[in-house]
């Protein structure tokens, strides 16, 4: 078999291709907080979109901020548009660490916040730590995937990394899937305790 190699010449030589997939990210709610002990995103209620427009949807979180001392971010499904949060989820949790002092650091498995098979809500990084000096919030995203299917249960794919109370950076791995075959539409942000004090969720849909 011969081997074909490529130059700057032969690339630039190239005068078409083959057109190429692409996709997009469209932004579709944006919400501050102020003081509130939950955000909702539900379908069809506030300008949301959480149906088949999309088979992504991407949340956001910048700089949230809580109101108490040492607690975790938490979110919640629901198929009855918001009239309960409490799909049965079953999900991973791992995280890295590090201090500020250099103190410690560490890759480790959570298994006191994985769910199996729970209708409780899912915080977004291990044992409640997140912390409320001024300067301290938690930052990240997560990924639902195809939430109108009514075949498939509903992935969810989660990244976060939060300030600790005790002065170290946490970032957290969380995976899993609410396991219903009914459409999820709307989903539930909250503080473990408090309120949220401050930070904005985007709401993306993704093609």
């Amino acid at each position: 078999m011969a081997l074909v190699k490529h130059n700057n010449n032969s690339i630039s030589a190239v005068t078409s291709m083959a057109s190429l997939t692409t996709g997009s990210m469209t932004l579709i709610k944006e919400v501050t907080a102020s003081s509130d002990a939950s955000i909702s995103f539900v379908d069809g209620s506030s300008d949301v979109v959480l149906d088949s427009t999309y088979p992504i949807y991407k949340f956001e979180f910048i700089n949230m901020h809580p109101a108490t001392n040492n607690v975790s971010f938490q979110f919640n499904f629901s198929t009855d548009s918001g009239s309960n949060y409490n799909v049965t989820k079953t999900s991973t949790n791992f995280r890295s660490y590090h201090f500020e002092s250099d103190a410690a650091a560490a890759l480790q498995y959570q298994t006191s916040q994985d769910l199996a098979q729970s209708t409780s809500y899912q915080n977004f990084f291990g044992d409640d730590g997140l912390g409320n000096d001024n300067d301290q919030s938690t930052s990240g995203y997560l990924h639902l995937f195809n939430p109108s299917s009514t075949t498939f249960v509903k992935h969810f794919i989660a990244n976060t990394n939060m300030s600790h109370h005790s002065d170290l950076s946490v970032q957290n791995f969380i995976a899993g899937y609410g396991n219903t075959t009914n459409a999820v539409d709307a989903i539930d942000f909250k503080m473990s305790s408090g309120n949220i004090d401050s930070g904005d969720i985007l709401l993306y849909g993704v093609n």
